[in-house]
């Protein structure tokens, strides 16, 4: 069970982000510049991590059809879970602005579900990526954790608009990052000793959701207020994944 606990620990780590960045924006006001460049920046990381991390590693396990299978039905999984959760008031989960407050009833149930969509997938990476004994994958650990922090920044932002209270908010953030370091430590136990083809597969399906899910959510918070700096800040932000992935020697 040490693993079992070791990706819990890993997994938990990366989700508790998601309260240091509700800390921030409920605490501090951030101005929505601000707020719109970390998530131009958490987008950029974790299209680095997906690319040269999850896809990489799944193509040399699986092969090119396996993952191209995985990552297509990653991003459809996720694409049709998140429209089910849209239609329960969960569309505007990531947004700093008023489009919370404009969700219909039980959007507060939408945007934790919608939370938890969006973490378990990482979460799962990061359990997987400590089988064989390799030790936990640093750079999925330090994505996800630069990418949570303007992910809970941002939503938490908007859910203070919508005129939800301290309760709620940290209650849903803390929530998710228990979640996440349970979906860590299944991931773990679920598949220790299956075939590699297994692992390539699971590493796809999650990079098409985080996809999908940075296409869906990140981005179009970030480019409405960053605008034209959007771009060059994702750059960054994915630049600052490479250079870990490189310099780190995964």
């Amino acid at each position: 069970m040490d693993g079992f606990w070791a990706a819990a620990f890993w997994g938990g780590l990366s989700g508790s982000a998601l309260v240091l960045g509700a800390a921030i924006a409920w605490w501090v006001k951030v101005p929505a510049r601000v707020v719109a460049a970390a998530m131009a920046f958490g987008s950029g990381v974790l299209i680095s991590a997906l690319s040269f991390d999850l896809m990489q590693e799944a193509f040399h396990q699986g092969g090119f059809a396996a993952t191209a299978a995985g990552f297509l039905g990653g991003a459809a999984v996720f694409t049709a879970a998140n429209m089910l959760i849209a239609g329960h008031g969960g569309t505007g989960r990531k947004r700093s602005g008023d489009q919370q407050a404009k969700a219909e009833e039980g959007g507060s149930l939408g945007i934790a579900l919608g939370a938890l969509l969006d973490g378990i997938p990482e979460a799962i990476v990061i359990g997987v990526s400590l089988l064989g004994g390799k030790g936990v994958s640093i750079v999925a650990v330090a994505a996800v954790f630069l990418s949570n922090v303007p992910e809970g920044l941002s939503s938490t932002a908007g859910m203070k608009k919508a005129g939800r209270g301290a309760g709620f908010v940290f209650g849903v953030w803390g929530g998710i990052a228990v979640a996440t370091a349970a979906a860590a430590g299944f991931g773990y136990l679920a598949f220790d000793g299956v075939d590699p083809a297994w692992i390539a597969a699971v590493n796809a399906i999650a990079a098409g959701a985080i996809l999908a899910m940075i296409a869906d959510t990140m981005i179009p918070e970030a480019f409405e207020t960053a605008h034209d700096y959007a771009g060059m800040i994702t750059v960054a932000g994915f630049l600052a994944a490479f250079a870990l992935t490189k310099l780190g020697g995964e």
